[in-house]
């Protein structure tokens, strides 16, 4: 029986409404969830869901890794993408495949090594670690290796239906096509070739591979014209008074031609400000620390939610939303979109930048009131919300890269997970 002094129950203290909740309940998922539990009086009517964990997904387990996704069978709002979360071992393969989405990576821990050919024949090879990206734009052959220290990655699919079961893999294309066509193909005798693998492999166990240049092969067609990856150290972020963005688009990663994305960070008693995508619906993935976020749509829709590190979150295109840090330690999460160039609208510099005595007319403030409010020249989309905070100083990380740390592997995952 829960202790009703102690459990949180469903009363809102700002205007008493609500009662007791004294049957059947999960206390934990009540502290994990509570605007679920206790909405804010400024919800209003119904939105749909637009938060999901991947610690409530199945897991599928292969030799060395394991992957587990969240799609729109998940989160059926979500209309334009979908993610994997994958975990392969020191030298454990996703085996070489290819698909119709574009694939967009983020490396979440230790480090792996890529390869791709496109179209024209060209070819591809580095190596990332914590906190890189790669981009394979759909039909792009590709394979993705485990180094020394194992690795862990977000997978971002242009497609919100897409399965990572249902990716094209060079040794089920094999297995399916008969064994005189595959011998012809290369030039081998079918004799030859009968140790080929008679199903899948998908995710599978090899020994860590040589350095680059010891394995690299030559070839006619060249190399990519642009690189597949993308070195987060290369990239200095936005600097807010509370925190800091990194936008990766199309202006900074030019392979990247379908998926954008902005990594932001927000230290505690701070939050990302008032705001909308007026070009993309944003789907989110947290990283580090808890956060709430309302999402405001048309018809007066509202509706808050909460998160934790390894939830998914969402928000339509063009609806107002905040992210706030409600922890004690950073808030790292990742915003991605199906747009090539990153776009964002600001509440703060939209009146800023209105005459002042419409805006006053607007909100039933006086025009010197209004002249008073935030009228930063850059950009600044980190701020405080903690009052007490504004004043006091906080330590700048001079670092270009979010996900570096001492950590051996890049990044702390006890600070993280």
């Amino acid at each position: 029986m829960n202790n009703e002094e102690n459990a949180p129950q469903p009363i809102r203290k700002s205007d008493g409404k609500g009662y007791y909740n004294r049957g059947p309940h999960d206390t934990m998922r009540d502290i994990e969830g509570p605007d679920f539990l206790t909405p804010p009086a400024t919800d209003h009517g119904t939105l749909p869901n637009m938060r999901f964990s991947y610690d409530d997904v199945r897991n599928r387990l292969e030799d060395g890794g394991w992957a587990r996704e969240i799609t729109n069978r998940e989160i059926p709002a979500s209309d334009q993408v979908a993610g994997v979360d994958m975990n392969l071992a020191p030298g454990v393969y996703r085996e070489m495949h290819w698909h119709k989405e574009a694939e967009w990576g983020l490396m979440l821990y230790g480090n792996a090594r890529v390869t791709a050919i496109d179209e024209n024949g060209k070819s591809f090879i580095d190596d990332v670690k914590a906190g890189d990206i790669w981009n394979f734009e759909a039909g792009v052959a590709h394979s993705i290796q485990g180094l020394d220290q194992g690795t862990e990655f977000l997978l971002i699919f242009s497609e919100p239906d897409f399965s990572e079961n249902n990716t094209m893999l060079i040794t089920d294309w094999l297995a399916h096509t008969p064994p005189e066509v595959v011998a012809a193909n290369f030039k081998k005798k079918v004799s030859e070739l009968e140790s080929l693998p008679k199903k899948e492999k998908y995710i599978f166990k090899a020994e860590v591979p040589k350095p680059i240049e010891e394995v690299k092969r030559p070839n006619n067609n060249g190399e990519t014209p642009l690189p597949l990856t993308f070195h987060m150290d290369s990239l200095k972020p936005i600097e807010s008074e509370a925190g800091r963005v990194w936008i990766v688009d199309s202006k900074v990663f030019p392979a990247a031609q379908t998926i954008s994305a902005a990594i932001v960070e927000v230290e505690p008693g701070a939050m990302r400000e008032l705001h909308w995508h007026p070009k993309g619906a944003e789907w989110q993935y947290y990283i580090q620390g808890e956060a709430r976020m309302t999402v405001f749509n048309s018809n007066g829709l509202a509706r808050t939610y909460d998160y934790r590190a390894g939830d998914v979150g969402y928000v339509p295109t063009v609806a107002g939303h905040y992210v706030q840090n409600t922890g004690t330690e950073k808030l790292i999460f990742v915003e991605v979109f199906k747009i090539p160039e990153y776009s964002d609208i600001s509440l703060n510099k939209w009146i800023a930048t209105t005459p002042s005595q419409i805006v006053a007319d607007h909100l039933n403030l006086t025009k010197e009131f209004v002249e008073s409010l935030p009228q930063e020249e850059t950009p600044s989309p980190v701020i405080w919300f903690d009052q007490d905070k504004i004043n006091q100083e906080v330590k700048k990380h001079t670092s270009n890269n979010p996900f570096e740390s001492e950590d051996s592997n890049g990044l702390n995952a006890k600070d993280v997970f």
